[in-house]
């Protein structure tokens, strides 16, 4: 197969999306496959790699760390260079017009859906007034212009409901030999070491775990906070830290360096309410650190009451998940952790999405799960 994978957003400190994007494609290419992946860049450019083709397509920044492809066409014209056999699109604006390219070319297409777009635009916006009918009407184009939507998560999955989405459902993995308990050790000191990893930026909620930290902190637990990321709320983070302890380490390279931090942890903090999935939940698990989430969002499916706990998604109701873990901080709850990331392994979702690719490539017809968000039947999706 000729897999294509376009994508907007994706710089070199992006976070989950490219993980997933250069894992998939990664698994394509020793799968035996060829591989094209589309990005915007500073300049039009094609490099051949051990990864794939990467195509750069010339495109302005939209802000310090990401640019965007706003003519949709140049995108278009590198799918007729190379002629893929189906499209894997992981962009739900100026890129979905792919699908339609596709569909006249008789070419299988995926949307891959990496975000609940209702929830991020109400976060980004901060109101959520008039956002859901927008939403609404976006995913219904979306969904009659790709052959199939893939979604991460129950959560995820909900957002399409009568949209008339034909919805896969593949969970992402984690890889377990990077993010592993041995890549750092906690120091018993008497003070309980939370970890942040992400961008700190509002629509991931970075505010809600420095807000249960300086709650934790009000609350007379001693407690200290290692934000890992960067982003534009960095100084509304502080303001909200005050004196608590609380500090930012700002973007940590190479991910076994990132591995290391999170197991020198006692507790990760991964509390986005709009989570679709949440990649750096299975990261502190595979290493052994238990989670506490939000008890809204596709994070919060990956946590059981073994690895971690939830709270609703508030500084109080998060400090009394966390104190609700504090006697069981022990190798029995960081075993729990690691057992449950190992649910997860790579190799699963790869496999998972060259078997749909390869229905698209070959015009298998598959089966619509139209409703499945309404009737929340997990066996009705692949």
């Amino acid at each position: 197969m000729r897999i294509a994978q376009l994508a907007n957003f994706v710089g070199p400190t992006s976070g989950g999306m490219k993980v997933v994007i250069e894992t998939l494609g990664q698994g394509y290419v020793e799968a035996g496959h060829t591989r094209i992946f589309v990005s915007p860049g500073a300049r039009d450019e094609v490099t051949e790699t051990e990864a794939g083709i990467l195509v750069s397509v010339r495109a302005p920044k939209v802000s310090e760390q990401y640019r965007m492809i706003f003519q949709p066409w140049r995108a278009l014209d590198v799918l007729d260079r190379f002629r893929p056999t189906s499209i894997e699109v992981s962009d739900k604006w100026t890129l979905s017009p792919a699908g339609r390219w596709a569909a006249k070319r008789s070419v299988g297409s995926v949307l891959f859906s990496h975000e609940r777009l209702s929830d991020m635009l109400a976060m980004w916006a901060r109101r959520s007034f008039g956002v859901e009918t927008v939403v609404g009407a976006l995913n219904r184009r979306l969904s009659k212009s790709f052959d199939s939507v893939v979604v991460t998560s129950r959560f995820a999955a909900d957002e399409f409901a009568n949209t008339g989405a034909n919805l896969h459902l593949v969970p992402l993995g984690v890889d377990l030999g990077t993010f592993n308990p041995r890549a750092g050790t906690p120091v018993d000191d008497g003070v309980l070491k939370f970890c942040y990893v992400g961008r700190l930026s509002h629509e991931k909620s970075p505010q809600l775990a420095v807000e249960t930290v300086v709650e934790l902190h009000r609350r007379g637990h001693r407690v200290r906070l290692d934000l890992y990321g960067t982003g534009p709320d960095k100084a509304e983070l502080q303001r909200i830290a005050g004196d608590a302890p609380v500090f930012f380490r700002g973007f940590v390279a190479g991910r076994a360096e990132v591995a290391a931090r999170i197991a020198a942890a006692d507790l990760a903090l991964s509390v986005c309410p709009a989570e679709t999935f949440g990649l750096a939940v299975l990261e502190a698990l595979a290493c052994g650190t238990p989670v506490v989430t939000s008890n809204r969002g596709g994070a919060h499916e990956l946590v059981d009451g073994t690895s971690g706990a939830a709270g609703d998604p508030n500084a109080a109701s998060l400090a009394d998940a966390v104190e609700s873990l504090l006697p069981r901080l022990d190798p029995d709850l960081r075993a729990a952790a690691r057992a449950r990331a190992e649910r997860y392994p790579w190799q699963s979702t790869v496999d998972q999405m060259l078997a749909l690719h390869d229905e698209l490539a070959n015009e298998v017809p598959y089966r619509s799960l139209k409703g499945f968000a309404r009737n929340n039947k997990l066996g009705r999706l692949r």
